[in-house]
């Protein structure tokens, strides 16, 4: 059985449980990571030098790395399908992969952090602003991208649309006013609606 290691209520950690899940996979989840601890303990260091989470063991492998998990799992488990087999197909899902996280994560972790995870009084304003200006405008480019294909890599849910759809609970999460986005909505609601997506994208962000 896989052995997933990370609290859920980190987004790197519910990009795995919603491949898992989606892939119909049994796995046992250890919470690990801020309050949980665990990370920096030598036999946990010993798989992931990092200290973060999540860690996937596969029996005897352990992989670290969300995107990578996301995309191990999609290929052991749904080579063709999760995993596009043909070449063009897969690295469009794989760009869009590493679009959010070096691009759309970074934009809006500044205001997730501010709004969440910082008491009201250290909070500043001016940061988030930037925050929820930077993000709105690439959740703009999402929508523009998604006006012309029901998913991220074309007709197909494949291993592209996991990372953004978790990014996506995140954003529409936290508590402000948020312009419409009809395309990007349609797109996540389908995901969200998904059995898969229980216990994952219907958690109250912390």
């Amino acid at each position: 059985m896989l052995k997933i290691w990370g609290r859920i209520s980190s987004i790197n950690v519910r990009k795995v449980v919603l491949a898992a899940q989606l892939l119909e996979l049994p796995f046992e989840r250890v919470d690990a990571g801020r309050d949980f601890g665990i990370t920096r303990t030598p036999d946990y260091l010993a798989r992931n030098p990092n200290a973060l989470v999540p860690t996937l063991e596969d029996g005897d492998f352990v992989l670290w790395e969300s995107n990578v998990i996301v995309r191990y799992l999609c290929a052991k488990h749904d080579d063709g399908g999760l995993y596009p087999r043909e070449l063009q197909p897969r690295f469009d899902a794989e760009r869009w992969m590493d679009w959010q996280q070096t691009t759309l994560n970074p934009a809006g972790r500044t205001a997730f952090w501010q709004v969440v995870r910082t008491p009201e009084p250290q909070r500043d304003p001016e940061a988030i602003a930037r925050s929820v200006a930077e993000t709105e405008h690439l959740l703009g480019v999402l929508d523009a991208h998604l006006a012309g294909r029901p998913f991220m890599a074309g007709n197909a849910l494949t291993m592209a649309d996991i990372p953004i759809a978790c990014e996506m609970h995140r954003w529409w999460g936290l508590p402000f006013e948020h312009p419409a986005h009809p395309h990007l909505q349609r797109w996540y609601d389908g995901i969200r609606s998904l059995p898969a997506a229980r216990g994952v994208l219907d958690l109250p962000l912390s």
